[in-house]
């Protein structure tokens, strides 16, 4: 006999500070850990996570501190599951080429990396944007049930 987990979801919603980033990192390892993920797996969601909404603070919301970003987890034995809500300005991530990652390492530079960053470290990373009314960033990773 087979038991399957009920799917599970979450939701935390916090003002674009960079004080509240511990905040939602709190939130995703609290439920990727609850989802019995292995720790390195848990560590990469994280800083997907981390990443989409530091861009948010500093691009969509221009570091203004009373936007809003919304987190919802949603998970079951095979596939986590973060949606990133913001209410900001949106881009087009299409525009963001590829990272020369030598060339970047030789110029010492700093930042840029998040798209990047983001596509290596999770299975599946997506952008819907609606233009003045919200912008949507899903992260997925598919997990090993127990």
């Amino acid at each position: 006999m087979s038991v399957r987990r009920k799917n599970r979801s979450a939701q935390l919603k916090v003002k674009s500070r960079t004080e509240n980033l511990s905040e939602i990192r709190d939130f995703v390892s609290g439920n990727a850990r609850t989802a019995d993920i292995p720790e390195a797996t848990v560590e990469n969601i994280i800083l997907a996570v981390d990443e989409a909404c530091t861009n948010i603070i500093k691009h969509a919301y221009n570091l203004s501190p009373e936007g809003e970003i919304i987190i919802k987890i949603e998970y079951d034995e095979e596939k986590f599951m973060v949606t990133i809500i913001d209410y900001g300005k949106s881009f087009e991530p299409d525009r963001v080429p590829l990272p020369d990652l030598q060339k970047y390492y030789r110029e010492h530079r700093v930042g840029g990396l998040g798209m990047y960053l983001m596509k290596s470290l999770m299975d599946d990373v997506e952008y819907i944007s609606v233009p003045g009314e919200y912008n949507q960033v899903l992260l997925s990773k598919n997990i090993r049930s127990g």
